[in-house]
């Protein structure tokens, strides 16, 4: 290797470094209004009534985390729209509120139409907000919390490396036989047997969460270390996704609020909007 070449070598080896310092995951690929197709069926459930129907959803990313549904609003039942007589002048163009009824429900601002100045090709699409909904379907799978963003990628890996959960100088859990979790975005989760964990530090609480990818929470946690309360900080899906079964019943720490010691070294704390 030449002067000049091993020269630019030792610079992108030290830009590579500092990426690795700063973060050591993926993080998420699409930048904020951007938009894409989506290739699956999509409805919507209020009150026992599909509100929403449609195979030409598009996603849009309103930020840079996960995207939301944008549905044409020739696919939104027209009997269950309450029209606000309220516009807005977004910075996506001019949009029309809407609320929602069905029987004795009734959901206001739950939706906003935008109109022919809209940017992006949003004109005619409507915008739901996603808790006015009962619940929403990709395809007969039901989808918590937010749309799958097509760009993310989960995994659920059974592995061997020894990992040590530590708060304050305390251990919580220790294994030699944890589930990792790969999530774009997001660092490195690593999932427990309950065995593995002390629960002499920990109370259980009547914290739910949802992800898309995994499902409903079945449980959190709150450590109690040297008079010291840390809320909510380990959690566990029994009935998680199908594909996520593997961290069915295992318990997770957050990377950001404890100390992982993962193969005898010690791991940075992650910042995330976690922490």
């Amino acid at each position: 290797m030449n002067q000049s070449r091993h020269a630019q070598f030792e610079v992108l080896q030290a830009g590579l470094a500092k990426e690795v310092v700063a973060a050591d995951y993926p993080s998420s690929l699409p930048q904020v209004n951007q938009t894409a197709p989506v290739p699956r069926r999509i409805r919507a459930v209020l009150n026992g009534r599909v509100v929403l129907d449609t195979t030409s959803a598009l996603y849009v990313w309103e930020w840079e985390h996960y995207p939301q549904y944008y549905i044409p609003v020739t696919d939104v039942d027209p009997a269950v729209l309450v029209d606000e007589r309220h516009e807005q002048h977004l910075s996506r163009g001019t949009a029309r509120r809407y609320g929602l009824a069905v029987g004795e429900v009734s959901r206001p601002a739950a939706l906003r139409v935008y109109g022919d100045d809209a940017r992006f090709g949003l004109a005619g699409r409507a915008r739901f907000e996603w808790d006015a909904l009962d619940a929403w379907y990709e395809e007969d799978e039901e989808v918590f919390v937010h749309p799958r963003d097509p760009y993310t990628r989960v995994d659920a890996l059974r592995s061997t490396r020894h990992v040590r959960v530590e708060l304050d100088g305390t251990v919580l859990a220790e294994s030699a036989s944890p589930v990792l979790v790969f999530e774009t975005g997001l660092p490195t989760r690593f999932y427990l047997n309950r065995t593995e964990v002390d629960f002499t530090h920990l109370t259980a609480t009547g914290t739910v969460t949802g992800c898309p990818y995994k499902g409903t929470t079945s449980g959190y946690w709150t450590a109690r270390v040297d008079g010291k309360t840390h809320p909510d900080i380990a959690w566990s899906y029994d009935f998680p996704t199908r594909q996520l079964l593997p961290i069915a019943g295992l318990v997770a720490f957050y990377n950001e609020k404890v100390d992982i010691v993962l193969d005898g070294q010690r791991l940075a704390r992650p910042s995330t909007h976690f922490s």
